[in-house]
């Protein structure tokens, strides 16, 4: 006898696969109701009805939204009514109070949990010729990101304390964990970007579950410290750090292995960190044991202590390859646009943060695809090249399900190799000569009704 449960997964997979045939949604069904995706998706819908917009459709169009230069609503709803008429389905209203309800009760533990599953499912189709010396290494870095002047935003993601009240626009903290051999988002947290428990160190604290025992961790050298790298290490993690600009690095001490190479004690800080209670405290050793070396005018801090099996060769061209994580994470804020999130609420800021992941990961993981099939790394293929083609390949109207040629069009073009980059921290473009808003636009807009515009700029 089946039970009652049963029944609603089965009655659920019927409604999946039925809204699969009827709309196109960009082919996102094809990738969202992959098998390993959708128990996830299964296990996270909500109670709903028949709607216009069901959950897997709107969180379809929701990737369409954020992979889209024009990501309005506005633009998402008029494509899909269209969409709706080519594949002879009846016309809807192209209001888009609809689409906007259905994206807040869109479930946040769905697209996290779909974000984590597309990057274990990139992960599981590592080559070992992808790895690191058929080792995992993990990117670790962190950035931010801003979002509308909205009440509700400025209380979770306060402005900037330099900035007047009503000058500034919210503004949050985020830290991902990012594949080194295939680019993917393995977790990431985000928070305000002032106040405590907001810095990077203690966001990254919240992600310590993504690591497993062999990983590489590899970051700047912000992330250099000792608490940090004795958890790692209590973990079975390894780490790849440049040394933290406050410690000094004696090569006269310790044990030698050769030129600027030596292996030394850090000692435990005898002072506590706010964050961290007495008995945390204790629970650390007195020293973890750590080799430093000089690379590439850079000290590189790890636990890889053999230098017979690393040499230090090896760990600069390895920091090298820290560069991906910047790289990474412009893809996700300018190519994707994440830079600026579009929401008025922090609840569904903090999940169209993730939506954005998710489709930057369904594009990693076809560009993994396109690797694999063709021979190559994944890190040599264009990521702005691969989105590109997906959308264009997805606007056709006419189905086309030889998936090989997109592959082999993705895998044509390749990223230049330019080590040792160096490029100016400045912009050649000028701007508009338009002075600063130096009073809330409100003030700005009385004063311009009552006084005029100021004389135009010479």
């Amino acid at each position: 006898m089946i039970n009652s449960n049963q029944k609603l997964k089965q009655h659920q997979q019927k409604l999946v696969a039925q809204h699969a045939n009827k709309t196109d949604s960009y082919s996102f069904f094809n990738l969202l109701t992959h098998p390993d995706l959708l128990s996830i998706v299964e296990a996270q819908l909500p109670d709903h009805r028949e709607r216009l917009y069901p959950p897997t459709t709107t969180l379809s169009l929701f990737l369409r939204q954020c992979m889209n230069a024009d990501s309005s609503c506005q633009n998402t709803v008029n494509s899909h009514t269209v969409e709706r008429v080519f594949n002879g389905l009846p016309t809807c209203s192209t209001q888009t109070g609809a689409y906007c309800k259905a994206r807040q009760r869109l479930p946040l533990p769905m697209v996290r949990h779909l974000v984590k599953q597309t990057g274990n499912m990139v992960n599981q189709q590592l080559l070992a010729s992808w790895q690191w010396e058929n080792r995992p290494v993990k990117l670790i870095d962190g950035t931010t990101i801003t979002m509308p002047d909205t009440a509700d935003n400025q209380q979770a993601y306060p402005q900037q304390k330099s900035q007047k009240t009503g000058l500034g626009f919210p503004i949050a903290r985020m830290v991902a964990v990012i594949c080194l051999s295939s680019g993917v988002i393995l977790d990431a947290a985000m928070s305000a970007a002032q106040g405590k428990g907001t810095g990077e160190h203690a966001l990254l604290r919240q992600l310590l579950d993504s690591f497993e025992p062999g990983d590489i961790v590899l970051a700047d050298r912000y992330y250099c410290s000792y608490f940090l790298i004795s958890q790692l290490l209590n973990r079975g993690v390894d780490v790849v750090f440049q040394q933290h600009a406050v410690r000094k690095t004696d090569f006269r001490k310790g044990t030698s292995l050769a030129r600027r190479d030596h292996i030394v004690p850090w000692l435990k800080p005898k002072v506590r960190p706010n964050w961290m209670t007495q008995i945390e405290y204790d629970s650390f050793p007195e020293y973890i044991t750590l080799r430093e070396t000089k690379v590439n005018q850079k000290v590189i801090v790890t636990s890889l202590l053999c230098d017979k099996k690393t040499s230090k060769k090896a760990l600069g061209s390895l920091y090298k390859q820290r560069w991906h994580v910047e790289l990474d994470l412009r893809n996700i804020k300018t190519t994707l646009g994440m830079e600026i999130l579009s929401c008025k609420t922090a609840e569904m800021n903090e999940k169209e943060m993730w939506v954005y992941f998710l489709a930057y990961n369904l594009i990693r993981l076809i560009m993994a695809e396109a690797a694999n099939q063709n021979g190559i790394l994944p890190r040599e293929l264009s990521f702005k090249h691969s989105l590109q083609l997906w959308l264009i390949w997805t606007r056709q109207t006419y189905k086309h399900d030889d998936t090989q040629t997109l592959f082999m069009l993705i895998a044509q073009r390749r990223v230049g190799n330019r080590p040792g980059r160096v490029e100016p921290r400045a912009v050649k473009r000028r701007p508009k000569p338009l002075p600063l808003l130096m009073q809330p636009r409100a003030e700005a807009q009385d004063n311009i009704l009552k006084n005029g515009h100021p004389e135009k700029l010479k």
